[in-house]
């Protein structure tokens, strides 16, 4: 029922609809008795396709049972005929033309799509569509041409004519007809005549002779010259004339033909194309080898193939035709007339099938329903949905099937149940905006019966959505305002209620409209990536509703030793990037980016950025540009090569810093691949070099005020070292652990995920001796890269691999 229809599944808790229900379905009225089959509206006889003779009397058929009294009239190419001397109609329905004419000097022509439309009280059906033609007959537009052909041969005529209806093809031979009886004499329905095993009698001069019942024709005389017997001697299959691609209706023959030629005469065999059986029922061949199929279905359809076969060996010619057989529209689901309380919702079904497909329209009284307002058509136009059904959606429904191969129709009545007493629609339905998300609606009660309300139902929907969008909340009959929450902001919504009795629901109250407020943008999500030693670029998710409302974004940034910000930078809400150029390379900065739109500015998402680290990396690291390289020779087996080799350097380059017991950064290929590889995965998880400087991911940042922002306590130790911290004689930009001689079960970790700089254990040369002297001891695992085409991956290597 449309007004009772479900609501999203996070609106359930709050909907009384489940006692609005059991009372309201049990009250109901039942549907009437006298909706039997004999009341309905319906044709026993339609109009059917039809050739008629000018000026002679023809009759088109219609026949109705209904309730009566039952009015029937007729249209002609969908404007109704007006009855004259001319055209009548019937007592029994059908319409009668007493003298059919053609469209000659100005007067009106009567062929055309005849329709029969009856009509009682209950409403109005149409008929199938019937075309109407006259009978013609054209000239001949192939003639017979003169043959010659040997004794034991083939001989071929073929003669072609348009009419209506559809000729009929006999054949002359010196003006007298053939012998149809003679096995040698084969005539096809489309104008072929096939003479086999040729004998010196059949010389002479044959007719085509077509009739209809407009006229009857007789082509030009073809010579027939048959001289002595061949040779003799072999000849290769010959397909004279194979089968053509023929497109006929269900019910029809037909004609595939094929004539071979050969010495010895060959086999003429037939097979479809796709291995499937021709069967045998309505099945003969005709001749020498023409196929004739009668009464053909759509399971005929398919590629055909004649087959000429020399006897005893394997030597043969083929040639094939297309068969497309179509059905006109029929149902396999007919719609079902039904009775529904008014304001609920009324569903019809129907299911056509025909080839090609059939196309779908609905008719209310006679009329093309399309859909729009509370009228929806779904699934291919096979469902047709009425909701919030009213006295004047009562009416007779007509599914009409249509295609290339004929139409077919079929009709349901709608009855609507209207219920005494029942209460009118509700009174000055307001609705008020009180927040981004909220909207106040308040009404008052109907004027007249309100003493059975149970209930109200609100019905909620965008004001740009389509109606089967709509969603309802009920409330309880004492209030009369209700707050509908979980809007979005900015939008406009529509909003109307119904009152709901035990006997069914009262008419909808006038809509009224709504719009929620606005509200500022939320803190865009922001990422960082250092470009070069001087380079940032700033990139986010875009807005493009920033744009609608009159918004954007602001940026602003400042070296983190200086109190004023540059900025603020404007930008659109269709930008999700902005590369900041020319910045000191020994400062860290903080970048601030907030959005705005009429409602003010949003909270800034803040994030600090170090390019010292960048600026180092660059010139300590240029051995270990793994992913470049691979980048440049992603396919050459040079570059996994070059990739391998720079591998190897990059380890000899940090034992060597371990020998001589440097206590500075070691740089592995892992830290330079995250430092140089693309983005990859979501913006949050990119550049953990660079976005690692925070401290915190995103979800740990929280909200932060309009002119706040939160920093990680590591993350200011990291970027602003103290002085004279512990096991650091001198203040370094990157602070690094000092820690004791290694033992067995310590490890050396490098490239750790969780710094945007490697972690190095200093020892001492006592110790990295040791370690050289007694690799399979080592109490250290070194990664290295292992290449791969087109990506990096590393992989733990031995101390022997290291000393090798």
């Amino acid at each position: 029922m449309a007004a009772l229809r479900a609501a999203p599944p996070s609106r359930w808790p709050r909907l009384l609809l489940p006692l609005l229900l059991p009372p309201l379905l049990l009250l109901l009225p039942a549907p009437s008795d006298g909706l039997g089959h004999s009341a309905e509206l319906a044709f026993a006889v339609e109009p059917s396709d039809d050739v008629a003779v000018p000026g002679q009397p023809m009759v088109l058929g219609c026949r109705v049972e209904g309730t009566p009294p039952v009015r029937i009239t007729w249209r002609k190419n969908g404007m109704e005929l007006p009855e004259s001397t001319h055209s009548t109609v019937l007592a029994n329905g059908s319409l009668m033309i007493r003298h059919f004419l053609l469209d000659q000097g100005g007067s009106p022509s009567d062929e055309g799509d005849y329709e029969c439309v009856a009509q009682n009280r209950f409403g109005l059906v149409v008929s199938r569509k019937a075309r109407i033609q006259a009978a013609t007959m054209s000239d001949f537009h192939v003639h017979p041409q003169a043959t010659v052909g040997e004794e034991g041969g083939v001989a071929r005529f073929q003669c072609q004519i348009h009419g209506l209806p559809k000729p009929l093809i006999t054949w002359q031979k010196n003006r007298v007809p053939i012998d149809t009886d003679n096995e040698r004499y084969t005539l096809l329905p489309k104008g072929v005549l096939q003479i086999t095993g040729l004998q010196a009698e059949d010389s002479g001069i044959f007719h085509c002779v077509a009739s209809n019942i407009a006229s009857v024709r007789v082509s030009h005389g073809a010579r027939l010259t048959v001289s002595g017997s061949g040779s003799g001697a072999y000849k290769e299959p010959t397909i004279l004339v194979g089968p053509e691609n023929l497109t006929l209706t269900v019910h029809q023959t037909a004609v595939l033909e094929c004539v071979a030629t050969g010495n010895p005469r060959p086999i003429v065999s037939w097979s479809r194309l796709d291995g499937r059986p021709i069967g045998v029922e309505g099945i003969q061949v005709l001749g020498t080898g023409n196929l004739i199929i009668s009464d053909v279905s759509v399971q005929h359809s398919g590629v055909y193939v004649c087959a000429a076969n020399r006897p005893g060996t394997r030597v043969r010619r083929t040639a094939q035709g297309r068969l497309v057989v179509q059905a006109p529209a029929e149902f396999v689901q007919h719609p079902q007339s039904i009775s529904r309380p008014a304001g609920t919702t009324a569903m019809f079904t129907c299911q056509a099938q025909g080839e090609p497909p059939p196309h779908v329209t609905w008719l209310k009284n006679g009329q093309v329903l399309g859909p729009g307002g509370h009228v929806r058509l779904k699934n291919n136009n096979s469902t047709l949905t009425i909701s919030g059904i009213g006295p004047e959606d009562e009416a007779i429904y007509q599914c009409v099937a249509e295609n290339s191969a004929g139409s077919s129709q079929a009709s349901a009545r709608l009855t609507v149940l209207w219920a005494e007493g029942l209460p009118g629609p509700p009174l000055n339905v307001q609705a008020v905006s009180v927040s981004s998300t909220e909207v106040r609606v308040s009404w008052t009660e109907p004027v007249v019966n309100t003493k059975e309300i149970i209930g109200y139902v609100l019905h909620i929907r965008k004001a740009a959505d389509p109606p089967e969008l709509e969603y309802q909340e009920a409330v309880s009959k004492s209030t009369f305002q209700h707050l509908v929450s979980d809007l979005e902001p900015s939008t406009a919504y529509s909003f109307y209620i119904k009152a709901y009795t035990p006997r069914g629901a009262s008419s909808a109250s006038a809509p009224t409209l709504a719009s929620t407020l606005g509200e500022a943008p939320a803190p865009p999500p922001l990422s960082v990536r250092v470009l070069g030693s001087s380079t940032l670029q700033l990139l986010w998710e875009p807005w493009p509703r920033l744009a609608q409302h009159e918004g954007g974004f602001k940026l602003f940034y400042r070296p983190a030793s200086k109190t004023s910000f540059t900025g603020p930078i404007l930008l659109p809400g269709t930008v999700s990037s902005y590369n900041l150029s020319q910045l000191d390379p020994t400062a860290v900065y903080e970048v601030k980016l907030l959005a705005y739109n009429q409602h003010g500015e949003g909270n800034a998402t803040v994030r600090f950025v170090s390019l010292r680290g960048a600026s180092e990396r660059t010139a300590l690291s240029p051995p270990c540009d793994c992913r470049k390289e691979e980048a440049t020779n992603q396919t050459s087996t040079t570059g996994i090569v070059i990739g391998i080799h720079i591998g190897v350097t990059c380890i000899i380059f940090c034992v060597l810093f371990l020998l001589f017991g440097q206590r500075g950064r070691v740089l592995l290929c892992k830290d330079v691949e995250n430092q140089l590889s693309p983005p990859q995965g979501p913006r949050s998880q990119r550049d953990p070099g660079v976005l690692g400087l925070n401290g915190a991911g995103w979800g740990e940042l929280g909200p932060l005020g309009r002119d706040e922002k939160r920093v990680d306590v590591k993350e200011l130790e990291q970027l602003f070292p103290r002085a004279g911290a512990v096991g650091q004689p001198h203040p370094r930009p990157h602070p690094r652990p000092t820690v004791s001689a290694p033992t067995r079960a310590s490890r050396l970790r490098a490239g750790s995920a969780s710094s945007p700089w490697s972690q190095a254990l200093a020892i001492g040369p006592d110790q990295a001796a040791a370690l050289l002297q007694a690799p399979d001891q080592w109490p250290l695992r070194l990664s290295v890269p292992r290449v791969r085409q087109g990506s990096l991956e590393t992989s733990p290597l031995s101390g022997t691999e290291s000393r090798a």
